[in-house]
Order: C-alpha cells, then structure tokens, then sequence
C-alpha cells in the first residue's frame, strides 16, 4: 500500500501542474460518515469536508442511490433539451428562499462570473449601462479572470493583469468606505457573509443591512456570494437570514451536491431580465447526474434537520475550542457560524499545526498561516465533535513549544 502512494506522488510530481504544492502525504481509497481511509489502512477524521464539499460525509447510502439510479439511465444530454432533474432542482432552490429564477453550471467561480455578468446586463438591457463592480478587501470569489478580479486579495490578481475593469474593493465591514463608493454607475455589490478564505470572517449585521440599503437608494443590485455558506453550512439554509435581509442574486455551489461539482446562480424576477436567450449558457451545467445528486442533498438536509443539526454541532465545537483557548494560549480567537469555524492563532504555525493534526488523524485546513479552519460534513454529531476537540487538545499539548 506505501507502493501506491508512492507511485501516486510520482505521477503527480511527473505530470500534473503544480499548483497545490507538496500535498499531504496521504492517497485516500474510501470514505465512510465523517471519516476517510488510507491507502495505509489509516482511518482519518473529516474536518475539513472537501473544504465545505461533502455535506452528507463520505458514500452517503441516499446520495450513492441517486447518482448511481441516474448514472444507469443517463448522465448528460444537452440543454437544447427540457431536463426533468434540472426543472426540478431550480423550482426546489426557489422554494428555499427568495429567488424566482435559476441558473445551474458547475462551480462556484463559475457561479459568480455568471451573477456578475447577469447584473452587468440587467442594466445594460434597461439602456442605462453601469460598469462598477464593489467588492471587499479580503474577499474570495473565484479564480477564473473576472472572479479574481473582484476577489479582495492583491497576491491572487497581480500575476494575472490586467483583469477586468471596473472593480473597486473596499474594507470589509467599513459601512462609511461602502457609502463613498457605491453610486449610480455601480451595477452590484458582492458580497460574502462570512468571508472563508481569508481566514473565516463574519460579516457585521450593521454592515449587510447597510450594503441593501445603499443598494436600494442607488439602484444597485446585491449579490450574496454564498458558494462556501449555502446549503445549511452556517446553521441557517443562506446565510442572509441571519442579517433579515434578501439579495438580488446569491450563488451556490460547494455542499450543493455533496461532492459532485455544480454551481447555482439564484435571482428575483427582475434581476433574471439582465439575460435574455443567448447570452448565457453551460454544455455541462445543470446536467441530470448534478441535479440528481443535488436534489437528494437538499431532500436529506430537509429530512434530518441538517440546517438544525448545523447550528447546535457548530455551537458546541465553539464552545469547547473556546474552553481550549483558556488552556492553550497558541489560540487567539474562535470566529465564524454554524460548522464554519475559524481558528485564529497567535504565530504563524497554521501549516505545522495541520500536519501535526493530519499525523494524529484529523483532517484539518489551514488559511494562510495564521488561521485553521474547520468545515466539517453537516452529519457530524456531537459524538464526533467531542472526539475532535480530544484528540485536537492532545495535539496542542503534545506541539507545546514546538510549533
């Protein structure tokens, strides 16, 4: 079994582009619940979750049903033809929330390319067009050229210009830079509610109230990038009803189908006008297998309450790393909602931590070097929780100086 990890790491040295870096030392065969195993035999727990991917864990016995039971009959067909699936999932999507309209591809940078086009349209089809997009410093919303040109992190757009005009970035949580900046030529303001790759910041409930009112008072359009807080991740379905307000358009993607790739862009009636037929489209996007799949996720997270299970499992890890904190002072602060969970550090030993952990069994991620995060299977129980937080307190106190 060492052969095929191995023999793994030399093929992917050999062929494959080198843009994840040296990876963890590990070659998964399977998966069960919240837990992976090694080609090794060792058995490791799931903190991570395909980074907010896998909200039903691992060969969840419902969602290997579904695709299989689709794959069997057919996985694609094109969208020049009705897909009962595909139909199915968006009048399901509208029904969650406050969208009229859906658009289905297959990820979240595609997602978010697609709500920016979309509300770039809807002014330019009203004959008034507006080219300014606002974003926030620190913000992710995608590595394709658009999406990266509205994320809030100079490292990611530099190696890349010059990008798409017409982005301006402000603080997060700053309401007074937002009010300077969002004005009759700004078509959206994008927005994450909890910005995840920058380290797992929740965004004020003063701010996001602030973001729809100025919008309302210019025109704007609101997007709620919620490609990594959709889908029950923050202990409510969207995130945005924790702030009492709704967008004009949200995207999903990531927990959307526990694991095969889709992205959603939702939007009011209104907002859908900015694409009329032929400015838009996907070959794979919406297809009958990612609809399926998604359509068991959000059936299995309505009947075993994962929304529900999300907010009580999210508070308790909370608590308990919180009582870690008063007896490791390697941790700063406990930040974030539902089973989104930051862990803010007081040295730079983010990555050391996180192979300390992966050597314990516990999967973990790391945002820069400074923050772990957690985004563990929406399944998890209290159970599992608790053995986390055991097993991540040994670590700590075995680390001690070390790291």
């Amino acid at each position: 079994m060492e052969k095929q990890l191995e023999w793994t790491m030399h093929l992917d040295d050999t062929y494959y582009m080198n843009v994840f870096g040296k990876r963890m030392p590990v070659v998964f065969t399977h998966g069960k619940g919240v837990y992976l195993f090694s080609s090794e035999d060792k058995k490791y727990l799931d903190m991570i979750g395909g980074i907010a991917v896998s909200s039903l864990g691992h060969a969840h016995p419902r969602l290997v049903r579904a695709v299989c039971t689709q794959a069997r009959k057919f996985i694609h067909c094109s969208n020049y033809f009705y897909i009962e699936k595909q139909a199915e999932l968006a009048r399901k999507l509208c029904d969650l929330g406050f969208a009229d309209r859906v658009f289905l591809c297959n990820s979240g940078a595609e997602a978010n390319e697609g709500a920016i086009k979309l509300a770039r349209g809807y002014f330019y089809r009203q004959g008034a067009p507006r080219p300014k997009i606002v974003s926030a410093d620190r913000s992710f919303h995608g590595r394709t050229m658009t999406t990266i040109a509205a994320t809030g992190q100079e490292k990611m757009r530099t190696p890349f210009e010059p990008l798409m005009p017409g982005v301006v970035h402000v603080p997060y949580n700053d309401i007074d830079a937002l009010k300077k900046e969002v004005d009759k030529t700004t078509c959206a303001v994008i927005i994450e509610m909890v910005q995840g790759e920058s380290g797992v910041y929740p965004a004020d409930l003063s701010y996001i109230r602030a973001i729809r009112s100025i919008c309302d008072s210019t025109g704007a359009l609101l997007i709620a990038d919620e490609v990594q807080t959709g889908v029950a991740r923050t202990g409510t379905f969207f995130a945005y009803e924790q702030y009492g307000i709704t967008p004009d358009i949200l995207t999903l993607a990531k927990g959307l189908a526990g694991g095969v790739p889709i992205g959603a862009v939702l939007s009011t009636q209104e907002a859908s006008t900015g694409f009329l037929p032929g400015d838009h489209g996907s070959t794979f996007g919406g297809n009958p297998l990612a609809c399926t799949a998604a359509l068991a996720v959000l059936d299995e997270v309505d009947r075993k309450n994962l929304v529900g299970k999300a907010k009580s499992t999210g508070a308790f890890l909370v608590k308990k790393l919180r009582l870690l904190a008063r007896k490791h002072e390697i941790i700063e602060e406990i930040r974030g909602a539902g089973l989104l969970i930051g862990i803010s550090l007081k040295k730079p030993v983010a990555v050391a931590l996180k192979k300390k952990c992966f050597e314990a069994g516990l999967l973990i991620g790391s945002v820069g070097d400074q923050v772990i995060r957690l985004a563990p299977p929406l399944i998890l129980t209290r159970a599992q929780a608790a053995s986390f937080i055991t097993t991540f307190d040994a670590v700590l106190t075995e680390s001690g100086s070390t790291i």
